[in-house]
């Protein structure tokens, strides 16, 4: 096969173009990706159709060089692609593999909503989480996400994970969130402590009906870190009891975090109000809600957070 770039190289000798430029655009067409094209679509591109594309090919193989060389273009994230449209050179310019990546990043992350948690969780795996001495919270976390794949519209009993300060509970409930985000489950992670602060500082407002009930109707919900302050009266009763209440009526999956065994959150959070007054059937009705929900998964081994 006769060899086109050396052959458009005559007719661009024989063209008054800056002698700079001409070379560019021999070399641009010099390449192999261009030759190949050129190749399949010989039968509809004669020398002058191929002159009236230099433009066209020139951008095409500088940009695309570009991005080899790792520099910024005009559209950051796409890259170009040369094709033949009624005899000539067209450039369009398409999503790049890593910015479909992103993309793809950016919607599963849009799964998991944070209220109150560092974005830094939405990182977590459990590829990732260091299994040892945690060995039965990893195998809960697995089990729970391989069943409530296989039957998303079942119940399917959420876990309680009690221990010490940093032992990886937020974390490997981000780590749930993420992988469930990646099968398009949408969950949300909530700093029940933060949380309880925003809706009091709003309390007479509008705002604090649209959050409650986003909190109660999302898929998977998880409360991370209940128990670490001091519980109202209203709180436990008119939003943590709504929320679990009309949970557990849906049959909708639900996650805790806590420094606290059941037991604790019973006797020392849930029964005792900021108040200092003790209202422990009002506390038992709670709990039982927690426990439908949820079973308790004990999580020790060294505060990783001093790492």
């Amino acid at each position: 096969m006769k060899d086109i770039g050396k052959e458009f190289g005559k007719e661009l000798a024989n063209h008054h173009w800056n002698e700079n430029y001409r070379q560019l655009v021999k070399q641009a067409f010099a390449d192999p990706e261009v030759q190949a094209l050129i190749a399949k679509h010989r039968s509809e591109l004669t020398n002058e159709e191929l002159k009236r594309s230099a433009s066209k090919v020139y951008e095409f193989v500088t940009i695309k060089n570009q991005l080899k060389r790792g520099e910024s273009t005009l559209a950051p994230g796409y890259e170009p692609k040369l094709s033949v449209v009624n005899h000539t050179f067209e450039v369009a310019y398409v999503p790049s593999q890593q910015l479909l990546v992103e993309r793809k990043l950016a919607e599963v992350h849009s799964r998991v909503k944070l209220l109150n948690l560092p974005k830094s969780l939405r990182q977590a795996s459990l590829a990732d989480f260091e299994i040892a001495g945690r060995e039965r919270a990893a195998n809960a976390a697995t089990e729970f996400i391989q069943q409530y794949l296989a039957t998303p519209h079942e119940f399917h009993q959420g876990l309680y994970l009690s221990g010490s300060f940093g032992v990886g509970k937020t974390y490997l409930l981000a780590a749930i969130a993420n992988q469930l985000a990646a099968e398009n489950i949408i969950s949300m992670l909530v700093h029940f402590p933060s949380f309880a602060v925003k809706l009091k500082n709003s309390i007479g407002t509008s705002q604090n009906t649209p959050l409650i009930e986003t909190v109660k109707k999302v898929p998977v919900l998880m409360l991370d870190d209940i128990g670490a302050d001091q519980l109202s009266s209203w709180i436990r009763d008119d939003v943590l009891g709504v929320i679990l209440q009309y949970r557990m009526q849906e049959q909708l999956a639900t996650f805790f975090s806590s420094n606290l065994s059941q037991q604790q959150l019973l006797g020392e959070y849930l029964t005792v109000n900021n108040r200092g007054e003790a209202e422990p059937l009002k506390a038992q009705r709670i709990m039982e809600r927690v426990r439908y929900l949820s079973r308790e998964i004990v999580m020790i081994g060294q505060n990783r957070r001093r790492q």
